[in-house]
């Protein structure tokens, strides 16, 4: 399946088959808990990415949360 990954077209192996965003999310190689997503224009919350269903083409923000400071 093929999708639009921050502006960039990726192939995954969905399976089972439907995905679900949170397994293309681990599938990408994305920690949960250190990423927000915006799911064909809407910022999804993480307790929606289980229910969310990914089909081809779909388009992925996906931005990595980055600690630091003094």
């Amino acid at each position: 399946m093929k999708l639009m990954v921050n502006g960039e077209i990726r192939d995954i192996e969905p399976e089972p088959m439907p995905t679900s965003l949170a397994a293309v999310i681990e599938q990408l190689g994305y920690h949960p808990r250190l990423v927000v997503v915006e799911f064909n224009g809407t910022i999804l919350t993480p307790n929606h990415w289980q229910e969310q269903l990914v089909q081809e083409m779909d388009q992925l923000e996906i931005v990595t949360i980055v600690g630091g400071g003094s």
